[in-house]
């Protein structure tokens, strides 16, 4: 050892040449698998584009704002598709997101730890439901309940205008059938998943913020609604838009409930289409080329709306992460 080296430095170990290239291979691998996912993504996106090329060649951007879907006379637009799933979407986050978050709030703020667990539990086990089971309830359960309920709100007289007929938001036949049927199993299906992404964002708040406003004299609700709720609010959003993503993707319980009819009405009693059921019941049947690349060019239009709306929810997820790390640095 030389005389002006310390005692406790040493060489590093030189690893055996096949400890070295078990490392590489294993490097080499594990970016293999990691690619995997984006490459499956690309070629379905190809796929897709490729198959619905006829349909963007004879109908442009005419395919999303016309209204006729007529298979005979080869007329395909999908503008009510799109209402469809938008309205029912977004009644399904009406529904939700209030009972998701004081569901939320009140397993990660307010229950006790022998009542927290179990009932976590309970609510996250609504997901693991398969949606067929949503739909035969929306069927038998469901539609039978909002008939009658229907039919109560068309008797109100404070819905009623001046000639006796309810407002167009209430109007039509109360057949339980329709968008509104849609919205409620669409909330019911992406409850689970809102609730339980705000509970685990919750959580996360740090503790010294919680006591830091309970040493001012902050009540609990207003700890909640103040230093809990705005600094996950990020999170909280992104919750609220991997649902929508959920909630836009559905198929069968959705089908089963909502009427399957092509048409745009301003009523939540009126029956619709939604862009998966669309897909579920024509494309068995779809015999013509133009006809079968319209509906590919429907689930190609899909795609991009789910890619959208769950890269918006990864990126406000991994800003609420960022922002805790950095709280934990400080």
């Amino acid at each position: 050892m030389p005389a002006d080296a310390h005692p406790l430095e040493t060489q590093p170990a030189r690893r055996p040449p096949r400890a070295a290239l078990i490392d590489r291979c294993f490097r080499m691998l594990s970016l293999l698998l990691a690619l995997m996912g984006p490459l499956i993504l690309l070629v379905l996106g190809y796929s897709l584009f490729h198959a619905a090329l006829p349909s963007i060649r004879e109908f442009g951007g005419h395919f999303l704002t016309t209204k006729t879907w007529d298979p005979v006379h080869n007329i395909y637009g999908i503008l009510p598709a799109i209402f469809g799933t938008v309205v029912t979407s977004a009644l399904a986050l009406l529904i939700a997101v209030p009972i998701s978050l004081g569901t939320a709030i009140f397993l990660a703020e307010l229950a006790p730890r022998w009542l927290s667990e179990p009932l976590s539990f309970l609510v996250e086990l609504l997901a693991a439901v398969p949606s067929i089971i949503y739909g035969l309830w929306g069927i038998f359960v469901l539609i039978p309940l909002l008939r009658t309920f229907e039919l109560w709100l068309q008797a109100q007289p404070w819905l009623q205008d001046r000639d006796g007929n309810s407002f167009s938001l209430f109007s039509g036949p109360p057949l339980g059938i329709g968008m509104l049927a849609a919205g409620v199993v669409l909330a019911i299906m992406i409850l689970p998943y809102i609730t339980s992404i705000s509970r685990e964002v919750i959580k996360t708040v740090p503790m010294a913020q919680r006591e830091a406003a309970y040493a001012l004299g902050a009540t609990r609700w207003e700890v909640i609604r103040g230093p809990i709720l705005r600094y996950v609010r990020s999170g909280i959003l992104g919750a609220i838009i991997l649902g929508l993503g959920r909630a836009l993707g559905e198929t069968m319980a959705v089908t089963m409930v909502i009427g399957n009819v092509p048409v745009i009405s301003a009523s939540l009693f009126s029956q619709g289409y939604t862009m998966p059921s669309l897909l579920a019941n024509e494309y068995l049947e779809a015999t013509e080329k133009l006809h079968v690349s319209s509906l590919v060019e429907v689930a190609l239009v899909l795609v991009i709306i789910t890619i959208i709306v769950n890269g918006t929810a990864r990126l406000l997820i991994w800003s609420v992460a960022r922002n805790d790390s950095q709280g934990a640095q400080q």
